[in-house]
C-alpha cells in the first residue's frame, strides 16, 4: 500500500520532547512511538537521526522525519538544508518534512532544491507551510503533502488561531494531500480538522509532550510550580 494511502483518514502522532527533558532519550521516544502504533496511530513524526533510528526497527508505520537545527541568522529550523534531508533519508523514513516558507536558508537552497533532494532520496516530500502561498509554491515544486505546521509561527501569521482550520480548507481546494498540524489539543479538534478537509491530522504536545502537559495541569493547582522555560 502506498505511503499516503496508509495515512489517509488517520492520526499521525508527533513523538518529540523538549531539549533537556528527561524523556528526550531515543529509547524512551521509541517506546512512545511504539505505543502510538499500538493504539491506532496511522503514522508518526519524529525529530533527529538518533530518535528515528531507535524507533525505525520497532515500527510498521510510515515515519515522517525532521531535523531541527537552528542556524544563526536564518529563521527556518525544520530540515532547513539539503544536508538534513540526506541525513533523514539515510535513516529509512518514508517522508521528509521541511520548512516550506520562502525565508532564506543556510545553504541557499530553495523549496525546489529541497523537494528535488527529497525525491532523489526516494522519499515523499511534506511541506510545512504557514500560508496558502507557501503551499502553492511547494506544490509547484512537486511536494506531495501540504501541512499547516508553521501557520501561527511566522511573523506574517503570528496570532492565527490554531488549529488553522481556515488554511486547511484553502489547501483542501488544491490537488494535494493536506495535513492539519499545530494546535490540535483535544480529540474533537481532530474531527474538526477532517471536516475542514484534512487528509490526515498530526497531534503532538497533547499526546506526547509530558513536560508541557504537567505544566498545564500543575499551573491550575493551588501550589503552583516555579516558572520553567520551555522550548519549541
Amino acid at each position: 500500500m502506498k505511503t499516503l494511502d496508509r495515512l489517509r483518514g488517520g492520526l499521525i502522532v508527533s513523538v518529540q520532547a523538549w531539549p533537556g527533558s528527561p524523556i528526550d532519550e531515543p529509547g524512551i521516544l521509541a517506546a512512545m512511538a511504539r505505543s502510538a502504533q499500538r493504539n491506532g496511530a496511522a503514522g508518526v513524526r519524529m525529530q533527529s537521526v538518533e530518535n528515528i533510528r531507535a524507533a525505525r526497527a520497532q515500527l510498521d508505520l510510515p515515519m515522517i522525519g525532521i531535523i531541527k537545527t537552528e542556524y544563526p541568522g536564518f529563521a527556518p529550523y525544520i530540515t532547513p538544508s539539503v544536508k538534513e534531508v540526506q541525513a533523514l533519508a539515510a535513516c529509512g523514513v518514508e517522508i521528509v518534512a521541511f520548512d516550506a516558507t520562502p525565508r532564506p536558508r543556510p545553504d541557499g537552497a530553495s523549496v525546489e532544491t529541497l523537494v528535488e533532494a527529497i525525491h532523489d532520496a526516494g522519499c515523499v516530500a511534506m511541506a510545512d507551510c504557514a500560508t496558502v502561498g507557501d503551499a502553492l509554491c511547494a506544490q509547484a515544486a512537486g511536494a506531495e503533502m501540504l501541512a499547516t505546521t508553521l501557520c501561527g509561527y511566522t511573523e506574517e501569521t503570528s496570532g492565527t488561531p490554531l488549529p488553522a482550520l481556515a488554511l486547511v480548507a484553502e489547501l483542501a481546494e488544491l490537488d494535494a494531500f493536506v495535513v492539519c498540524e499545530g494546535g490540535v489539543a483535544r480529540p474533537e479538534r481532530v474531527s474538526d480538522a477532517f471536516d475542514a478537509g484534512a487528509d490526515a491530522v498530526v497531534v503532538g504536545s497533547a499526546i506526547t509532550n509530558v513536560d508541557w502537559l504537567v505544566r498545564e495541569f500543575a499551573s491550575r493547582a493551588p501550589k503552583r510550580p516555579p516558572t520553567a522555560q520551555g522550548t519549541r
